[in-house]
């Protein structure tokens, strides 16, 4: 049993003791609704939330990644009706809200799930130039990360991605994928990257910690039959830079040992690592660069602005005293649920240049 599926099997029961007493809540502000029929709508939204996975983890149906994007479209319903009961219950204690007030305020979850929807479906291609003292040559990179390839966003995601790098081939020198190339909730194919193959600049890959849980020579296998450079613990030289690939699983919680590695310091050194951590130590190695992505910048509101203070360095392109650089993408995908708002799904042309 995968890691994925273990954690959608905990988190299940809790969940649906949440729908319960939300949907409870809700229908109390109509005259309510009797809780054997709301127990029997709970354990609907239960199945349907833990159900696709076992169907999707052996054999992805079209079926299967339907009923995944239902359920999650409507966990981020729940959370948005979640806050808007909230904020009812609270004026509620003040002043008697009409009828017709509340249900415009519960109307806006649906009108902003129009535009979650859509903006999580909308690649965007954004530019950040980078100076680096010790480059030889201009360069220039497309870094995404996140793409959850999954029950959720299936093969439609590699298709855009596909087509976007390859309208970049003319100013573009290669492509990074820091992590996470699939999500675990469904099975993934030997041909499932194919048409990667169609892009003309190299891609390479490291992976992040979704993609063990599906089985990460799954993932490989599909890479490499895409032509997909993947550094597991590797490195490579590509022009003037020197990349190394640091792969990165939900178990690595310390420093990486990185003894083994030895720098060329006449090219400029990038390092991938799924996530965010360590770019201060990574720097005094000598690594100019860090690539990550990991947090999607949050994903949507409110949850951006936790995310804001989970992760010291969330989202963008910073720049230490060192003169290193720490790129995190938010993402091209979207993980459980394909909602975006504060954040695009984006593929981002860092342009290297000597300062």
């Amino acid at each position: 049993m995968s890691f994925r599926t273990r954690r959608v099997l905990f988190i299940t029961p809790f969940y649906m003791l949440f729908e319960f007493y939300l949907l409870k809540y809700i229908f109390l502000l109509f005259g309510g609704l009797n809780d054997t029929y709301l127990l029997i709508l709970t354990v609907l939204i239960g199945l349907l939330h833990c159900g696709p996975m076992f169907f999707e983890t052996k054999k992805s149906t079209s079926l299967g990644r339907f009923l995944s994007t239902v359920n999650g479209v409507w966990m981020w319903a729940s959370v948005m009706f979640f806050i808007d009961i909230v904020i009812i219950y609270v004026i509620g204690l003040f002043v008697e809200l009409p009828l017709e007030i509340i249900v415009l305020m519960l109307a806006i979850v649906p009108l902003l799930g129009i535009y979650n929807f859509h903006n999580a479906h909308k690649l965007i291609v954004n530019e950040k130039t980078i100076n680096i003292g010790n480059l030889s040559q201009d360069i220039n990179i497309v870094h995404l990360s996140d793409v959850h390839f999954g029950s959720v966003r299936h093969k439609e995601i590699i298709f855009k991605i596909a087509d976007k790098l390859k309208e970049l081939e003319g100013s573009c020198d290669l492509a990074i994928i820091s992590g996470d190339l699939v999500d675990g909730s469904c099975v993934v194919n030997e041909d499932d990257f194919s048409y990667f193959k169609e892009v003309g600049m190299p891609i390479v890959f490291t992976p992040g910690n979704h993609d063990f849980y599906i089985g990460i020579d799954n993932v490989i296998n599909a890479c490499k039959n895409a032509g997909i450079i993947v550094l597991d613990n590797e490195q490579m030289e590509f022009k003037n830079l020197g990349i190394f690939g640091l792969t990165y699983s939900i178990r690595d919680k310390n420093m990486p040992n990185m003894d083994h590695v030895v720098l060329n310091p006449d090219l400029t050194n990038i390092i991938i690592y799924h996530v965010p951590y360590f770019w201060e130590e990574f720097s005094a190695l000598g690594f100019d660069i860090q690539l990550s992505g990991h947090t999607h910048g949050g994903q949507f509101y409110p949850v951006v602005n936790f995310s804001n203070l989970l992760f010291k360095y969330n989202m963008g392109l910073f720049r230490n005293d060192l003169g290193k650089y720490l790129h995190v993408t938010t993402g091209v995908g979207s993980m459980d649920t394909p909602m975006r708002w504060g954040t695009d799904s984006e593929l981002v042309i860092l342009k290297l240049r000597k300062s």
